[in-house]
């Protein structure tokens, strides 16, 4: 049996854009280490069914919404599978599974405030035989937090620098900041914005799933009127602690803001550039020295110039730099939370979240009996 101090866990999620199930086996003690990652792909009708599901007026019958619980729970299980069998790994050699699931709805303000993931745990317990952690933040809510961003604990352990302060940005469907100050609690909250709009803009005028590259939107030009109007949404001058999702930021947000007779690409270099004004706005002031980028949105060529552009004073680069894969970042937050939930640890960080206070995150599903 392994010991103690070498253990793997493994982590999984699917993030905002809904694009697929990122999967990463990680060890975190005597040193960190990312020993397999990778993507799996959603099938294109669950995927569609997600967004349908994501939209703000969208209805669901309950026996629809059970069912999309349990195929999401399927297409997780697979992914840890998938992932295991190409890092030679046996599911009995993995200590737990941390899941974040999938977030269908996110809606932590208001008079009953939740948050809610799906990807039935106990099918993925089931079908991995691995003790799995989900449901990692109604806890935090139902202590009066956000329940997001959950990651910047991670960030803290595995990322920070004792004598420069950092800022560690995810650039998913949300865009989300850490801020890692030496001296000073940690710091975090969603920016706004990342790659929703422009992936559903994207998808509506062009019928591709996301501007590649940034090419489309390198080709347009920024509309400083339409700019202007989507940074006086409220939620921009709201002090952290602070979450959204696509409640917000969808189409329909677009729609009521959109003047008619614009390009569709000069749109779409306006939405990359409400994801860097909003960006660097939240971050003018805390000054940090360095920015690190991960998720998705590091493959946007003109988003992470534009950044460099309205960031000078700060090296902006990915955390490739810092030993860390920018596409699993979530992935490895995930099995890190799931370590921590199995050594009674508390997973958030009320200085992030505005909780009540630190709170041990998840429930535990247990795997089937050993043959």
């Amino acid at each position: 049996m392994a010991r103690a101090a070498s253990r793997l866990y493994l982590g999984l999620i699917s993030g905002t854009s809904a694009d697929g199930i990122d999967a990463a086996l990680a060890r975190f003690a005597p040193q960190f280490e990312v020993v397999a990652a990778h993507t799996a792909a959603y099938p294109a009708a669950i995927r569609q069914r997600i967004l349908d599901l994501a939209r703000p007026a969208a209805t669901v019958a309950l026996r629809d919404l059970g069912g999309l619980d349990v195929e999401i729970g399927e297409c997780f299980a697979a992914a840890a599978l998938d992932l295991l069998r190409g890092a030679g790994v046996a599911p009995r050699d993995v200590t737990a599974l941390g899941s974040h699931g999938q977030t269908v709805c996110h809606q932590p303000g208001g008079v009953r405030p939740f948050t809610l993931q799906i990807g039935d745990a106990n099918v993925i317990a089931e079908r991995t035989g691995i003790t799995t952690v989900a449901d990692f933040r109604r806890a935090d809510v139902a202590a009066g937090g956000q329940g997001a961003p959950l990651l910047p604990a991670l960030h803290a352990a595995v990322l920070a620098d004792r004598k420069v302060s950092r800022a560690v940005l995810n650039l998913g469907g949300i865009a989300n900041v850490t801020l890692l100050v030496p001296g000073q609690p940690v710091l975090g909250f969603d920016t706004g914005p990342a790659n929703c709009l422009m992936d559903a803009w994207s998808a509506r005028m062009r019928g591709t799933a996301r501007d590649e590259g940034g090419a489309w939107a390198a080709a347009g030009r920024v509309d400083a009127t339409l700019l202007h109007t989507l940074l006086a949404d409220p939620y921009f001058a709201l002090p952290p602690p602070k979450s959204s999702g696509r409640e917000l930021f969808n189409l329909d947000w677009l729609d009521a803001r959109l003047p008619g007779g614009l390009a569709p690409e000069d749109v779409q270099a306006t939405l990359l550039q409400l994801t860097v004004s909003s960006i660097a706005r939240a971050l003018q002031p805390h000054a940090p020295d360095e920015l690190y980028a991960c998720g998705g949105g590091v493959h946007n060529a003109a988003l992470l110039g534009a950044l460099r552009t309205a960031l000078p004073r700060l090296r902006v680069d990915t955390t490739a730099a810092l030993g860390l894969d920018p596409d699993f970042v979530e992935a490895v937050g995930f099995a890190w939370l799931a370590r921590a939930r199995l050594e009674g640890r508390p997973g958030n960080l009320p200085s992030v979240t505005g909780a009540r206070g630190p709170r041990v995150l998840g429930g535990l599903y247990a795997p089937r009996p050993a043959a």
